[in-house]
């Protein structure tokens, strides 16, 4: 496997990271991950639009052009000869000393890596998932945008932790006012009398590339999508749930907190924004070339 690392293609074992690094130290950086399938890179542009706003919130510097970034990614799976991979891009804030400051990183460090992934058992997402709500309150917008994907992720490993204890495979985070925020890596919708709703940026929610492929989508069906806060109660008596992600795709929810949601089974309009996401995702992105085979 080929792992890019500030300008030099490593193997797994070649690819270090300083001790120095400020990422490391502080998880001073930011990410994205992104999907490619059957030789498509699931829009790409958007991922490194999103990136290089979320460094220009921190004040991060990133060493390369947008352009130049996208060719790497493309680059990284022609390498190792990926047609459908995770990939995982990360711009730290580099080497610095064992001080906060910033502004002693003279430079930034860039790492893409891609392997195969899958977030949740093949079975689960035709069952769906069990959820449960945690303690954990997501980060406020005053405190540290959810819109930044950072690298500080504590947040959201402890709402895993409680969800995991909890005997769940996902948990359901809350705002600090008591409004659904997100999952612990996933943004949140729920089907109500044939409309789609899911909660608005301001509430706590990453404005998600798959989140806004389903708005598209639902849509383009004939749906009414409404971005609007909701509580616990919504979700209870919602008529479906599911989660969206890059890495978790569209995975179904048919139970929180012991409640049944639904008919507690993987719901139509689910199943539906599913299938046409699938069948998107191999026709809207950058094509990595024609030889390239499946990983393994």
């Amino acid at each position: 496997m080929f792992i890019f690392l500030d300008g030099s293609w490593v193997t797994r074992e070649e690819a270090t990271v300083s001790v120095f690094d400020h990422g490391l130290l502080y998880g001073d950086g930011v990410f994205e991950g992104i999907r490619a399938y059957d030789g498509v890179v699931f829009r790409l542009k958007e991922h490194i639009d999103r990136l290089y706003q979320s460094a220009k919130a921190i004040l991060l510097e990133i060493p390369y052009t947008p352009e130049e970034m996208h060719e790497l990614v493309l680059e990284l799976l022609r390498k190792n000869n990926f047609r459908s991979a995770y990939i995982r891009l990360i711009v730290t804030r580099g080497v610095g000393d064992l001080g906060l400051d910033p502004f002693k990183c003279p430079r930034a460090s860039v790492i893409i890596i891609a392997q195969e992934l899958a977030l949740f058992p093949a079975e689960l997402y035709e069952k769906g998932i069990q959820v449960v709500t945690v303690s954990t309150r997501r980060n406020r917008n005053d405190v540290l945008a959810p819109a930044i994907k950072s690298l500080n992720y504590l947040n959201n490993i402890m709402a895993k932790i409680e969800a995991r204890r909890a005997g769940a495979q996902e948990a359901l985070m809350l705002n600090t006012e008591g409004f659904v925020a997100e999952g612990t890596g996933e943004n949140v919708f729920l089907v109500r009398k044939n409309a789609l709703l899911t909660p608005p940026a301001y509430i706590g929610a990453l404005k998600g590339i798959t989140r806004q492929a389903v708005i598209d989508l639902a849509g383009g069906l004939g749906f009414t999508v409404l971005e609007q806060p909701f509580t616990l109660h919504d979700v209870y008596t919602a008529d479906e749930m599911f989660f969206t992600g890059t890495a978790a795709e569209i995975v179904p929810v048919v139970m929180v907190d012991g409640r049944t949601i639904g008919e507690g089974v993987p719901g139509t309009m689910t199943k539906q924004l599913s299938q046409a996401f699938h069948d998107l995702v191999r026709q809207d992105g950058s094509r990595i070339e024609s030889s390239v085979k499946q990983v393994s």
